[in-house]
Parts: C-alpha cells; structure tokens; sequence
C-alpha cells in the first residue's frame, strides 16, 4: 500500500510558487497531464562507467549517451535496421551483464502492479540479429546468467531456461507450477506488493546454478470480484453474463503461502530444497546470489516483521550460515531490503537501530566494519560505493525532514554536499560512481535534470523545462508555502498551505485538507506539481497537507508510535490540525474539509469519526474501513494478528468510530481493486445504512486501485469537485 504514493504522484503533489499570469488551469488538462514535468526514465548505466542508455519515447531505439555531455554517442538497437526484425515497438529492455547481448520486451501485459508477461527477444549487438526467446508462449520474470550465454523465466507458474551455446534450446526445470497453488521463482500476489519485487529466481555467479523460491499458496484463503462487460475496455465475453476473477489474498490472521528455497543445478539437473532456518509461518522476502558463487543470501523474516535474517547459504551442500541478525520492538521497513548491495568482501545495510535510518558496512563474514552515517536525520537509499577511493554516496534528509540532498562520505569520514539546491534531490550515479544524474525538483522548480561528477560539479543540464515554465507564466496560480504547529499534546508537525493566486486575507475562505498518513508517507515535501488540488486552490479553497504522527522523515519513534494502534493518533492529529487551521483569520472555521485515497482515504473516515465535529465533509477514495480486510503482511506488520491484537483491532476500525461520524461522507471504490477490495466499502456502507447515518457513495465498474481507464479519472474528479462545492 505505501507505495501507492509512487502510482499516485499526479494526484497527490500540489503547486509551488510560479510567476503570476491571468489564465486558469482547467480540470481535464490536469487529467490529461497537459502540467506535467519534463523527465528523464529508463536510465541505464552501463559497464565503462562513461555512457547511459535510454529507450527513445516512441520505443523503438535504445540510444547510448555519454555520461560527460549527455549527448547521444550511438544507437544500440533499432527495431527497423536489426535483422530478422518484425516488431514495430517494445516495452522495456535489459542488458546482458557482460552487455553483449539485450533481451527486448513487447506486448507486455499487466498482471499485479509489479508483475507481467511480455514477448522477449534476445538481440545480439554484434550480430545485430533478433531472434525470439521462446516460440511457446509470452514469459515472466527473464533474467540472464552472469555470462550471457543463458536466460532463465517462468511461464504458467514454471521456470524455463534457454541456452543460446545449444541453439537457444529451452527445458523446463519445474513442473508442478500451477495458477492458485503453486509458484516458481515468482512471488504471490501479497509478498510482490508489499514486499515490492516480482521476480524470486536467481543465477549463480559463476553460471552453474539456479536458486528460487517456491510458493505454496494452495491453503491460502481467495477472494474474487466480478468482471463486467463494462467500457474502456469493452469485454464481449461478458456483455450477457458477469465473469468473475479469482486469486490468493491472505488477510490479516489467515494463512500465508508455505515457501522454501531450492537450487538447480544446471549440469547434473539436480534440484535441492535449501535449509534455510526459518519459522513456520516466517517470510523469505528476497534471495540474492553473492560474487561469491557459494553464497546465496537468503532473506528472511518472522511473522511479525521485527525480526531480519540474512542468512548466507551453499546452493550445493543446503547449508546455511546466519551473517547479519536485525530486530526490532516495533517492526523492520520492507525498503531496507533493497539497499543491501553485496560486493567482492563487503555488503551495505539500512537500520535504525541508532533511532534513525542510517548506513552500515559489513564483510562478508558478517562482521561489522562501520556505521557509516550518524545523527537526527534519515538516509533515505544507499546510492553506491567507490571501492577505488572507498568513498559512500547516500540521499538524506539531513537538515530538513522536507527535503533531500545527496552526499559523499570519504575512507575519512568526511562529509560531502553533492546537491546544493534546497529542495528534493534524488540520484542515479554511474557503474563506476564517478558522475550522477541528479533530480532536482522544489515548490518553485518543476524538474531540473543535470550531469554531475562525483565532486558535485555540474557538467550539463539535461532537462530544465524552460517551456513548461514559460506556459506557466500566462496562468494564475496559487502559491504553497511550509508552516509547522505545535498540537495540544506539545508534538510539533509539518505541513504546507496553498492559497488562491488571488488571495484576499480578509476573506474567510473554505479548507480542504489531504493527506495520506500511512506509517514512514510524507507529502509535506518540498516538491513541485499540478494536481486536483491546485485546481481547487482556483475554485477559491485554501489546500492544506499535513504529516502527522506515523509519517517518514523524523526518526523510528515519531514513525512508530502509532504501532499496534494504527490509525488512532494519525486521525488526532489531523483533527489538531483542522483546529489549528479554523483558528487563522482568513479561514473559515464552519468549512472545513477532508480528502484522501487509499490509507488516506481511511484516515478521512477515521478523522470525521474521531468524536471531534470539525469536518463539515470529506471524500475517502478507496479505502480500509477495517484492518482485518487488509493483508497478512502488510496489517499484521503494523498490527500484530486480530487474534494476539484484539484490542488494536476494535479501537482502529472504522465500524467501531461510526456512531460519531459527523460531517457529509463520499466513499468511492473500483469494484475490481485487488489491493484494497470493494468489500471494506460494501461492508462499511452497510453498517452505515443500519446507523441511520446519511452519507454518498460511488463504484467504478471494473476499475482497480488507481479507479483510471477511458474517461474514468476525469469523472472521478469532476464528481469531487461538485461534491465539495455542494457541500463545503
């Protein structure tokens, strides 16, 4: 669910300051992404440490740029001028690690938000000859072995592996892979979103094994939604009669998928369960081949979530040996998983053991060397190591909870500034870290896109979004700026304000708050973008976002106080802030409203039912209603079981809040959301009806967690619109 922010960046950033000009911006343009930043994806660096590649927008090329100018140096592949091409377009792509060859992704189909199936082809750059990676149907998961010389993929649930030296000869290495029991070398649907991975199988580095995991969800409980003939997309197949879609979804208390590790060996075709020490009910959120060919390092962790294992184990003999144990009173962040990078003798770790996110460097013994960052401020990602001048390059927070900047630490300990302007810095550095790509974006800067080296210097501008800027300069725009309160309970919190462009403050004018709230979220950042809530901001409502308890940015104990209890002090400290807002001479203490998609669509609800009638209305986007809905890894991290946390459980419901729901209520809800299903509205709605309690509601046929397709999202927001307006 957390990262839904990263799905969800156009609706839930608002404007900084722009130069003032007399248009208006119009919903559908916002819709349509007509504000949207210029960006740069897809970045690639490559093995010399000097070039970058990047597909072209129209799919069709991969072009190789030079980390010194930026400027394209050649292209790597065209679909037109490469042999045996008959694609017009592709998707996605990888590189061989030894970058002789590319595997080329088309028709890629969408299957959970991180997983798909796609057509691959292996394209050889010497040759320039496309060939297809199997003639039996579209693959999953493709990852390539260390040499080149093999891929290995799942379809239908099993592992394939291609051999390029054999003719590209294809065998399968499972057989009892089947959809709703078993799974190889993919993840189910719960460990692919909320522990943010979509491929469980890797390859030796010395090219002789495959390890995976397998997962057994035959026991695990389904849930299933009904499929419609609907629009945008049309399905024929159920114009008379509805369909129905069915998979695996543990909710909170019911059984996981059992899962085990197993290597291949790709010779002798042995296949070995691993002895991997873990408890019954424990998850194996990553593996990962070390550089060294008899380490396979096996993430593990227990039910709870408060206790992390890195075990490092022989794909040969099953043996497994514990390298690094971390625990927690509260719970372990799913994020420190992928900023464990191993090299030849050490590997990086993110812990908090110190009270905030820091970098830790271990050998390969799992020996502590150093704790590399110390202090009140959070490293937010691990960016890279320079073994040549043993130099660490990290994002952090430091100075400001709002923003992020990158650094350098030297073999000295020395700190570096790399980034010097205030705002939200994020980097991609080269294979060998001696130049970086930064990021840059604030309240008044869309996004600033440079070269750098490693000393922090600028070398070139790539995307300044100058004609973003000049376009912008015609509209009236409100204006965002930061404030900070103290609650009445003395704990100081962030947030930011937008007013109209034509602010008067001797008006009183209406509030719309938003938020997300979920635990380690925070939208009180320094950054730009046009949103629905700048569009309000023009309908003469003042916008106001404000981080409470249990989000990011400030330390373990600000984040995790509201563990076994989530949800009860983040809606207090939203009605806090509704109260420090209503006190402002230019707002209008009567209306005051609330918004918020997903957790903060329940924390919407849980606000309006806090006992306190502040919200004259409020508008909860898909949202929990109760935790025992939601999924085993996810609550339980948070919340413990329903059956060890009855009481957590009843005091963060919302059913249990309803009798004091004040304030008009909008719920809507896509009727095929596999994250957060219909049922949490459907069921809530219900409890409502029997209250007597008046509120609105609308579903979206067919639509999942985003609620987006054909004109769907315009509706979506054209209906918030003239809700606020009738009722705030």
């Amino acid at each position: 669910m957390r990262n839904l922010q990263l799905t969800l960046l156009l609706c839930l950033f608002s404007i900084g300051c722009m130069a003032q000009g007399g248009k208006q911006i119009e919903l559908k343009d916002i819709v349509q992404g007509k504000y949207i930043p210029e960006n740069i994806y897809g970045i690639v660096p490559m093995n010399d440490g000097e070039h970058y590649t990047q597909m072209n927008p129209e799919g069709t090329q991969i072009i190789k740029y030079s980390f010194k100018t930026g400027k394209p140096v050649s292209t790597v592949f065209d679909v037109k001028t490469a042999r045996d091409s008959n694609i017009k377009s592709f998707n996605n792509y990888t590189f061989s690690p030894d970058e002789s060859k590319i595997l080329i992704a088309t028709d890629k189909k969408s299957i959970y938000r991180r997983s798909y199936t796609a057509i691959h082809y292996i394209y050889t750059i010497e040759r320039n000859v496309l060939e297809p990676l199997s003639d039996f149907g579209p693959q999953q998961s493709p990852v390539f072995s260390p040499d080149g010389h093999m891929v290995a993929f799942v379809r239908d649930n099993n592992i394939f592996l291609v051999k390029f030296l054999y003719g590209n000869s294809e065998s399968q290495i499972t057989t009892d892979g089947e959809f709703n029991k078993i799974l190889n070398g993919i993840p189910d649907w719960v460990y692919e979103e909320e522990f943010g991975f979509n491929r469980a199988l890797e390859f030796s580095a010395d090219n002789k094994m495959l390890a995976y995991i397998k997962f057994d969800e035959s026991e695990v409980p389904s849930y299933s939604f009904p499929l419609f003939a609907g629009q945008a997309p049309h399905y024929k197949q159920f114009e008379l009669y509805p369909g129905q879609y069915t998979y695996k979804y543990p909710k909170a208390g019911e059984p996981n998928s059992k899962i085990s590790v197993h290597s291949f060996d790709i010779k002798s075709k042995v296949t070995r369960q691993l002895q991997v020490p873990l408890d019954a009910d424990g998850y194996i959120p990553r593996i990962r081949f070390t550089k060294d060919a008899e380490k396979l390092a096996v993430f593990t962790m227990n039910r709870h979530q408060n206790r992390l294992d890195i075990y490092f184990t022989n794909p040969k003999s099953t043996v497994s040996k514990l390298a690094l144990r971390e625990e927690s009173k509260y719970y372990i962040e799913e994020s420190v998983l992928d900023n464990v990078h191993f090299y030849d003798n050490n590997f990086s770790f993110i812990s908090e053991r110190d009270g905030y996110s820091h970098l830790y460097w271990y050998n390969m013994n799992g020996n502590l060397v150093k704790q590399v960052t110390k202090g009140n401020y959070e490293v937010k990602n691990f960016l890279g190591w320079n073994e040549k001048e043993n130099c660490f390059y990290v994002e952090s927070n430091e100075g400001n909870p709002t923003e992020t900047a990158i650094y350098k630490i030297d073999r000295k300990e020395k700190k570096t500034l790399l980034t010097c302007q205030k705002g939200t810095n994020t980097a991609i550095f080269s294979g060998d870290m001696r130049y970086f790509i930064n990021k840059y974006t604030s309240f008044t800067e869309p996004m600033l896109v440079t070269l750098n080296d490693n000393n922090g210097k600028t070398l070139h501008t790539l995307i300044d979004n100058t004609n973003l800027k000049s376009t912008l300069a015609h509209y009236s725009l409100p204006q965002k700026e930061m404030f900070k309160f103290k609650t009445s309970t003395g704990t100081e919190l962030n947030g930011w304000l937008m007013k109209p462009a034509n602010f008067n403050p001797n008006k009183k004018y209406p509030v719309l708050m938003f938020q997300y709230s979920g635990p380690g979220s925070q939208q009180v950042l320094n950054k730009w973008g046009i949103s629905w809530e700048t569009y309000m901001a023009t309908q003469d409502y003042i916008i106001a976002c404000v981080d409470g308890r249990g989000t990011g940015g400030r330390g373990e104990e600000f984040k995790k106080c509201t563990y076994l209890y989530l949800g009860v002090k983040e809606a207090e400290d939203q009605v806090e802030a509704a109260k420090y807002l209503s006190n402002q001479s230019y707002i209008d203490g009567q209306r005051i409203g609330i918004w918020g998609w997903s957790f903060g669509g329940y924390m919407t609800i849980m606000s309006m039912s806090q006992g306190t009638p502040i919200f004259k209305a409020g508008i909860a986007v898909a949202p929990v209603t109760d935790w025992k809905y939601y999924d085993t890894i996810y609550g339980e991290r948070f919340m413990r079981t329903p059956q060890e946390n009855f009481e957590g459980y009843k005091a963060t419901s919302a059913f249990t809040r309803a009798e004091n729901l004040q304030g008009r209520l909008l719920i809507v809800h896509g009727m095929n959301d596999d994250n957060v299903h219909y049922q949490h509205t459907a069921e809530y709605a219900e409890w409502l009806v029997q209250l007597n309690k008046p509120f609105d509601m609308h579903v979206y046929t067919n639509r999942n967690h985003s609620i987006f397709g054909g004109n769907t999202r315009y509706h979506l927001y054209s209906k918030l619109t003239q809700y606020l307006k009738d009722n705030l």
